[in-house]
């Protein structure tokens, strides 16, 4: 039942109009795949609230549809997050390294970006 619930995700997250000169968290997935269930549980529903998640709104794909035109190097993992800005790929993170790496070697992708962190008082 999961599997139907997440490609009904992934197939309205991939008709979601965006900014063209807007940033994004693509996350190439598919149907059954572990860690791609494991990062839903643990990361899914906090990443849309942070900080990050406001700057790159995730967009998920299933790795046999088309990836956007700009992605030139081929995805062959699940899960594989790209972040995207302005149309260009800014930074990849093959696997999903667990919820204690992942939003370190997501900000490590964010500094190649314009991203920066609100200052709290």
């Amino acid at each position: 039942m999961r599997w139907f619930f997440a490609s009904i995700l992934i197939a309205l997250c991939a008709m979601s109009p965006r900014d063209a000169t807007a940033a994004e968290l693509i996350m190439v997935r598919q149907i059954g795949c572990y860690w791609c269930i494991l990062w839903d549980e643990e990361i899914g529903i906090a990443y849309p609230k942070s900080e990050e998640g406001h700057f790159a709104p995730l967009r998920q794909i299933d790795i046999r549809g088309p990836l956007p035109s700009y992605i030139t190097k081929p995805v062959t993992i699940t899960p594989t997050f790209l972040l995207v800005e302005n149309d260009k790929e800014v930074g990849r993170m093959i696997g999903y390294p667990g919820k204690n790496f992942f939003w370190e070697l997501l900000a490590e992708m964010l500094q190649k970006s314009t991203f920066t962190r609100k200052e709290t008082p």
